[in-house]
């Protein structure tokens, strides 16, 4: 219990010394940005289903959720549904992205299957109101070359994409930057924002962006210059982390980070204002894979990542 109080108040602390009480500054910085504060409840240990992270939301000042589409299309009638999306409305509330149900990555028969469900699943989304969807790229392969792996993912992924462009969904490609996962397979894959539009660009959709993660971003040393070479529309969604002290960029590992700021590796300024100078105007969260956090009571958890995500947007000039 003492450490969890420590990194609780540590960071309401900081979050405490920008220059304007914490309301006030939510409240100013909601009427100048353009993209909103989202919470996936699962990345930062919160258990918890739709409606009740919607209460969560609602409680803490978070403006956009998770859409749950699989417990939307197995638990939920038109009824519970259109409740649940006035509470949402009546309290100015979106929805963030959702992660792709199809396992792209094994062979073509898990695929195929997996592929068959998805429409119904945009279906749902779209009757939501939900409107992203994510995935990660994993940047190595023990089996396929790069130019293997790229046609797999392109090929695939697009046929994912057009699925979910009939339902107004658009498609979020998070590439990973660890140099650690980069070596762990036999050929190496996209590990760069570079890459990804190269990606990107194979697939040849109009709904298919980036999932921009400043832990990646910072892992594959990318920069300021290179969010600036980006539209608004070329990121989904953005996830914002701090990486762990003690390491080398080459040695940092994924599963293992920090809250934004929480130890000042990557400079999250420099990131931020990117997304400021293009005008990024969809969902930012957090994805901290950090036990710490994790081991925190909801409430505190909940707490904990809203004061880090607010300290981290005092960074910048939304004006």
């Amino acid at each position: 219990m003492k450490r969890r109080k420590f990194i609780m108040s540590s960071v309401l602390a900081a979050a405490a010394a920008t220059t304007l009480p914490f309301g006030a500054l939510h409240a100013r910085q909601l009427a100048e940005r353009k993209f909103r504060i989202s919470l996936n409840p699962g990345i930062i240990g919160v258990k918890a289903n739709l409606a009740e992270t919607l209460d969560y939301a609602i409680q803490y000042g978070y403006e956009a959720i998770s859409p749950f589409t699989q417990e939307v299309m197995a638990d939920y009638s038109d009824g519970k549904l259109n409740e649940l999306l006035s509470k949402m409305k009546a309290h100015q509330i979106s929805f963030g992205s959702n992660n792709i149900p199809v396992e792209y990555r094994l062979d073509r028969t898990r695929f195929d299957e997996d592929f068959r469900g998805l429409k119904k699943f945009c279906q749902t989304m779209e009757k939501q109101g939900a409107s992203l969807m994510n995935t990660w790229i994993i940047s190595s392969h023990n089996e396929l070359t790069y130019n293997e792996n790229m046609k797999q993912h392109a090929d695939r992924l697009g046929e994912c994409a057009k699925v979910m462009e009939d339902h107004g969904i658009r498609l979020g490609l998070e590439y990973l930057g660890m140099r650690t996962l980069l070596t762990m397979n036999r050929y190496p894959f996209i590990s760069s924002m570079k890459e990804g539009k190269e990606l990107i660009a194979t697939i040849g959709r109009g709904n298919v962006g980036f999932v921009l993660d400043s832990f990646h971003w910072y892992c594959a040393n990318d920069t300021l210059d290179d969010i600036r070479t980006l539209r608004p529309k070329d990121i989904v969604v953005v996830d914002l982390n701090d990486a762990r002290a003690g390491f080398t960029r080459e040695t940092q590992m994924d599963g293992k980070r920090e809250l934004p700021l929480a130890t000042g590796v990557i400079k999250l300024k420099d990131f931020m204002q990117g997304l400021v100078d293009i005008g990024y105007d969809g969902p930012i969260r957090t994805e901290p894979f950090n036990q710490a956090l994790n081991d925190l009571e909801n409430d505190e958890a909940l707490k904990v990542n809203m004061a880090a995500i607010k300290k981290t947007l005092a960074l910048v000039d939304l004006t």
